[in-house]
This record gives C-alpha cells, sequence and structure tokens, in this order.
C-alpha cells in the first residue's frame, strides 16, 4: 500500500523536525555541564546505591533475592523513567516555545521530541545500571527479558500519557506544577520501590493496588526474579492510565496549544 506523496514528504519533515529539536536538547541538556551524560548514570547509581546501603543497616536482607542495591534498581529505574518522562513532556511547550513560532515546528513535534530522547537516554542507563550491578554483585539472577521491557514500555507510556496532560494544565494554570509535585510527593513511597506489595498488610494493598506504577515495578521484578509472580498485575487497569490522560491531553492540547504559547 504506497501512501499519499503528501504524506510522506509530511512524515519526512515532521521526522527531520523531531530529530532537530532532539539534538537541540542533547546539546542543551548534557551538552553544557562537565561530564554531560555522565551524570545520567552516576545520579540514579548514587541514589540507588544510598538507598540500599541506609536499609541494609536496618535489614538483614532485601524483600526479593539476597541483593539490597538490586532489589532497589529493579524498582528506581522504572519509577524513574516515568516519573521523568512526566516531567519532560509537561515542560515541552515551554522548552520549545522560541521555536514553535515557526510554522515547520508543532506541538506534537516538541512532546515527541522531549519523549524520545528520555525515554532513549533512561533505557540506556538503566541497561548499563542492571548489567552492572548483575556482574558486580552475587545475585545469581537469571534475567527474563520480555517482562523488564514491558514494564520499563508501561514506565515509559505512562510517563507520556501523565504529562501530555499535565502539559496543558501547567500552561493553562501555572500553579498546577506546585499542586502537582505536592499531590505525587508521596508516590515514591507507595510505588513499591523499597517494599514489596505483597508482604504489605491487606487493608494498606487494597489501596497501594490502586497506583499504576506498583503494577508496573512489581511486573519489571517478575524479569529480575524467577520465583516472584506479580498476581495484582493488571495490564488493561495500566493502560487505562495511559491511554486515558493521553487522549484527553492530546485533545485540550489541540484545542489550548495557541493559548499556552501565545502566554
Amino acid at each position: 500500500m504506497k501512501f499519499p506523496k503528501q504524506v510522506q514528504t509530511r512524515s519526512f519533515a515532521t521526522g527531520r523536525v523531531v530529530l532537530a529539536l532532539i539534538l537541540r536538547e542533547m546539546s542543551t541538556r548534557y551538552g553544557r555541564s562537565p561530564g554531560g551524560y555522565i551524570w545520567a548514570v552516576l545520579e540514579p547509581l548514587g541514589a540507588i546505591m544510598m538507598m540500599s546501603f541506609a536499609f541494609s543497616l536496618m535489614l538483614r536482607s532485601p524483600a526479593l533475592g539476597n541483593s539490597f542495591i538490586l532489589f532497589y534498581a529493579s524498582g528506581f529505574l522504572p519509577f524513574t523513567l516515568y516519573n521523568s518522562n512526566a516531567s519532560k513532556v509537561a515542560g515541552a511547550l515551554t522548552f520549545s516555545k522560541p521555536l514553535l513560532a515557526y510554522p515547520s515546528v508543532t506541538w506534537m513535534d516538541s512532546v515527541l521530541a522531549r519523549f524520545l530522547l528520555n525515554t532513549l537516554t533512561t533505557a540506556v542507563v538503566a541497561y548499563l545500571l542492571l548489567t552492572s550491578i548483575l556482574i558486580l554483585t552475587n545475585s545469581k539472577s537469571v534475567l527474563d527479558v520480555a517482562p523488564i521491557v514491558v514494564a520499563m514500555a508501561l514506565a515509559a507510556l505512562l510517563g507520556l500519557g501523565i504529562g501530555t496532560l499535565n502539559c496543558v494544565l501547567t500552561g493553562l494554570f501555572p500553579t498546577w506544577t506546585s499542586i502537582w509535585g505536592i499531590i505525587t510527593r508521596p508516590l515514591f513511597i507507595g510505588s513499591g520501590i523499597i517494599f514489596n506489595y505483597e508482604d504489605m498488610p491487606r487493608n494498606l494493598q487494597d489501596v497501594l493496588w490502586y497506583n499504576p506504577l506498583v503494577h508496573i515495578v512489581d511486573y519489571m521484578r517478575t524479569g529480575i526474579y524467577p520465583s516472584f509472580h506479580a498476581e495484582h498485575f493488571s495490564l488493561p487497569y495500566v493502560m487505562a492510565w495511559i491511554l486515558i490522560p493521553f487522549a484527553l491531553g492530546l485533545v485540550l492540547l489541540q484545542r489550548h496549544h495557541k493559548d499556552i504559547i501565545s502566554d
């Protein structure tokens, strides 16, 4: 099946614009600081090591396996991918505002560029960290790649969905950034990063189940710990959290992106 020439030309132009925006952000985000991309690896590694050291002083063994650093990495990495995507996508229009005055650059190009760059960067960092941890620690884990890839993809898409909706809300209501920060502050603790969902009391499980990140983190761990099974994992529920905010965000951005850019 052949696509019309106009569609092919537009797709090629969009691809070039997105690539140009990605290269611009790479130089802005990583090119102006000493170390550049090295910090993208060192920051999550430092956070994981600090958590591992702190909890190793209080606990004899992690909730799963025998390696504290691997257990916390298995939760921290998908959470970081979601959180960074949600943050970067939410600020897409603000970051690319000077360029959106050009007819060839659209708000969708800006959103896609930030999503793709952040997802690829965080995925590479996650691969490097997991590989290093498995080599340097005596975890004896045999990874099942499929659940890990699916969990990271879900985390990335969840960040895209939430970020797209927040892109509109922060553009129309600047105070929403502070409100969202307050609302989601307990999210790190309530996403199963530092504990195992199945070890929690039943009444707390009933509340935490509604957090889609709990599903994603535990599904990630099924690919790292062969004996662990996330019985509570619900793919339709996670997809609802991805698709509904994303669809709503797209509709609102289509309607209000000019108002956001002109402010």
